[in-house]
């Protein structure tokens, strides 16, 4: 079901929800690029696990209005408009990669309405001490950071080349993308749903234009808005350890950071192992 939700300051959020409509809700956040409907379990499955699903297109993504210059921290206040609106005081967040970040925010900034976060195949805040931020990633995510040094105008013209290459054929953008990753990540691509599933949730996020993929990643590579040492929130964190979009380093530096972090690092996984432990992360969010 979906549905807009507005914002205090006039903007509109796009807003799905599945599953128990009398269950615990937990937020789904999506990954980047991405959009309300990415990767979650079915329906039936949520009803069996007593879960109400929300999930929404941030900022700029789908039918969401853009946020300019937003941090991550935003993502908490977004998700608290979103609470309120549906009514829910107390609630569990998940975040997937490029969402994972904007659930810690939610740990970090609403602790008194986040239950437990879980943060799957996250990176890291960009200046994090001690930890080499590029070690291990593809090609085309360092130069889109490296890019994102030098101005939002160059990530603008790149990632709008590459948006428009999604839309125009996502089919061949997600084989394309299938073709460069680890093994098992090529395993699960592989599924006709997962790549239909793939290719809905990109064409959806890019749609109207790459604004929110742009805001993410000038989001990733400044100042996340929030100190991750005062999260009191318990916090999961689950990483492939052949991950090469985010490498998982970032993962066990945010174990040494976020204060009793529970850190499970899969040997043999990489990034779209994700999406096979989600359901028992969205378990353990509840619980």
């Amino acid at each position: 079901m979906q549905r807009t939700v507005h914002t205090s300051d006039g903007r509109r959020l796009s807003v799905e929800q599945s599953g128990d409509p009398d269950g615990r809700p937990v937020f789904l956040l999506h990954g980047t690029p991405g959009s309300r409907l990415g990767p979650a379990p079915r329906e039936q499955l949520l009803y069996r696990m007593r879960i109400r699903l929300i999930t929404f297109d941030r900022p700029g993504y789908g039918d969401s209005d853009r946020l300019p210059g937003r941090t991550v921290s935003a993502a908490a206040v977004d998700v608290r408009h979103i609470a309120d609106a549906l009514g829910i005081s107390r609630f569990a967040v998940v975040g997937r990669s490029g969402g994972a970040p904007h659930a810690l925010a939610c740990a970090a900034l609403l602790p008194e309405r986040t239950t437990r976060v879980g943060a799957l195949v996250s990176l890291a805040p960009r200046d994090a001490s001690g930890l080499d931020w590029f070690q291990g990633m593809t090609e085309s995510n360092v130069r889109e950071y490296v890019n994102a040094a030098i101005g939002r105008k160059r990530v603008t013209a790149t990632l709008g080349r590459r948006s428009r290459s999604i839309l125009a054929d996502p089919a061949a953008s997600v084989a394309e993308m299938a073709g460069g990753l680890p093994e098992s990540d090529r395993w699960i691509v592989a599924d006709a749903g997962i790549q239909d599933m793939l290719e809905r949730n990109f064409a959806e996020g890019l749609r109207s234009s790459a604004d929110g993929w742009v805001d993410d990643v000038m989001a990733f590579s400044t100042g996340w808005g929030f100190d991750l040492r005062r999260i009191s929130t318990p916090v999961k964190l689950w990483h492939g350890a052949d991950d090469i979009f985010a490498p998982v380093e970032h993962t066990r530096w945010l174990g040494r950071n976020i204060p009793d972090a529970e850190v499970e690092v899969e040997r043999g996984a990489a990034h779209f192992g994700s999406l096979r432990v989600l359901t028992r992360v969205l378990s353990w969010a509840v619980n």
